[in-house]
């Protein structure tokens, strides 16, 4: 009888199948073989062999989890947004070293790796910030396979299950409320508040919002950089202007008439942010405090700064916008990801689609068709 992990299994034409690991690819990931047999018996004696002598062609290892980290930060750090290695350095210093600083790579096992997510969880942490620090470790193993020929010991390392909670967001009426507050009380943050609420700007690209990024001929606003703080080393901290989160995030997105009539009353020099106008950066800690103190003052409910690019994204879909065009307006890679995380459905519009429906679909066929015309719609029915 097969076991769980051994990897052998009964085919649907009556054969048994096993899988071992000759070794990975270019990109560290690894590569099967499989060997075939009329039994479990003989398809397992075929395989001990077979991984035996894989296992033995792995080249010794004698380098320490840190020593790999300190020579993967530095060929990762030639490819990647400065933005991206702090973040990424960030997680082996303050996560990871410290539970494996000197621990031989060719030591690690699975177990040892669970039972680290384990504890991090227990410890408060989030199963998707979790999945981040694991997620640089195993990037850090593949890199270990690829160049050195070193075992891959987290290939089989599951990630913790992430569930992603609903954001609330304010309700059409609060969105309202909010806007008439913003307009009556214009300032350089309330436009910008504004600008993501009605062009799903992120709060780092709109602190990176230039003037100069504005073509006020055609109503048009292009996303060219990215506002935030990163790690510099020795406890310290810098706030830049780095390029948008990925390729997809550059773009152009028309402006709405009447923010543009805001912006035109508002324009500056072309090298001056919109939020600071002048030529000095605004973090994006600062705007979401400032958010957070509007809210509050247009007695609203407290909700995050992002919230207000999910509330775009939904007012778009519910005003009739098709997913494609959205999905490159917020600067997704895949309509996909619009769908599943920025598309929020409140019960109003939940009772709108199931008016659409109408009672004749559920009454007998053999009716005249004068009964089914003057049968009630749903929209008729007064909801209790």
């Amino acid at each position: 009888m097969a076991r769980r992990g051994e990897n052998i299994y009964h085919r649907k034409d009556g054969r048994w199948e096993g899988r071992y690991k000759c070794g990975y690819n270019d990109n560290g990931k690894a590569k099967y073989h499989s060997v075939y047999g009329h039994s479990y018996a003989e398809v397992r004696s075929k395989l001990a062999p077979l991984k035996a002598s894989v296992t033995a062609s792995y080249a010794a290892c004698r380098l320490t989890v840190k020593e790999l980290f300190a020579e993967w930060l530095s060929a990762v750090k030639l490819r990647v947004k400065s933005s991206t290695y702090a973040n990424y350095q960030m997680k082996v210093e303050k996560h990871i070293l410290p539970e494996f600083s000197g621990q031989h790579f060719d030591s690690l096992t699975v177990q040892m790796i669970n039972s680290y997510i384990q504890r991090k969880l227990d410890a408060g942490l989030s199963a998707k910030y979790v999945s981040d620090i694991v997620i640089v470790f195993k990037t850090m193993a593949k890199y270990a396979a690829k160049i050195h020929g070193f075992r891959n010991m987290l290939t089989d390392v599951t990630l913790p299950k992430v569930y992603r909670k609903e954001k609330p967001l304010l309700s059409n009426i609060q969105q309202w409320k909010l806007c008439k507050y913003l307009t009556e009380n214009q300032s350089p943050t309330a436009l910008c508040i504004l600008l993501s609420l009605y062009t799903g700007l992120r709060v780092g690209e709109v602190c990176g919002l230039m003037w100069g990024d504005i073509d006020f001929d055609k109503s048009i606003l292009t996303v060219r950089r990215t506002a935030q703080r990163i790690r510099i080393g020795d406890h310290k901290t810098q706030i830049i202007a780095d390029t948008p989160k990925s390729r997809t995030s550059r773009r152009s997105i028309p402006i709405p008439r009447f923010i543009m009539k805001l912006l035109r009353d508002s324009r500056s020099d072309d090298n001056h942010y919109v939020l600071s106008d002048s030529e000095i950066i605004i973090e994006p800690r600062t705007l979401q405090r400032r958010f957070k103190s509007i809210l509050k003052k247009a007695d609203l409910p407290s909700v995050s700064y992002h919230s207000l690019r999910h509330a775009f994204a939904t007012n778009c879909l519910q005003a009739g916008f098709d997913v494609k065009t959205l999905s490159e307006i917020l600067g997704h890679a895949s309509v996909e990801t619009t769908l599943n995380r920025y598309v929020h459905t409140s019960m109003e519009q939940k009772i709108k689609c199931m008016a659409l429906l109408e009672l004749k679909a559920y009454l007998p066929s053999e009716l005249s068709s004068d009964t089914l015309q003057n049968a009630p719609k749903f929209r008729d029915i007064e909801r209790v």
